[in-house]
């Protein structure tokens, strides 16, 4: 029953991720041969909330099926998209555009590593030492670990 429940999450977040992204695509769409704004948006915004959510969310609930389920795989798993990245990486240079593709490649990779480190960065919370207390640092889940 887990397993559909699960299921269910990822689902339901997939839907309301592909909506966003839709919209974005529909709001901005680029023209033909032209440059994708919206696609690189999405993909940078996607990197940085996934980073916050792992380190964020989780690590005061690091057994949420519906926090990483729903948003994680489902919402921000479907609202980035890394096929729209290949197809408009490849089109730029038969659009005649190859420094464009080579911008494009450059800001999508550098910029989703950054966007990315900087979510897991803000999701740690303050990273002064910790009190005995507070107990050791926590790490955030290995993305693609299984525990419900």
């Amino acid at each position: 029953m887990n397993s559909l429940r699960n299921l269910t999450f990822v689902a339901a977040g997939g839907a309301v991720g592909t909506s966003l992204r839709a919209a974005g695509f529909l709001a901005f769409s680029p023209a033909e041969g032209g440059f994708p704004w919206i696609t690189l948006s999405e993909n940078l915004l996607g990197a940085f909330l996934l980073g916050l959510l792992l380190t964020g969310a989780l690590r005061h609930r690091p057994d949420s099926a519906f926090l990483r389920l729903f948003l994680g795989a489902g919402v921000l798993g479907s609202f980035t998209t890394f096929s729209a990245f290949a197809v408009d990486l490849v089109a730029l240079p038969m659009a005649g555009r190859p420094a464009a593709a080579a911008g494009y490649l450059a800001l999508s990779v550098g910029g989703g590593l950054a966007a990315a480190a900087l979510g897991l960065y803000l999701g740690r919370g303050r990273t002064g030492p910790r009190t005995p207390r507070e107990g050791p640092p926590s790490t955030p889940p290995a993305p693609g670990s299984h525990s419900t």
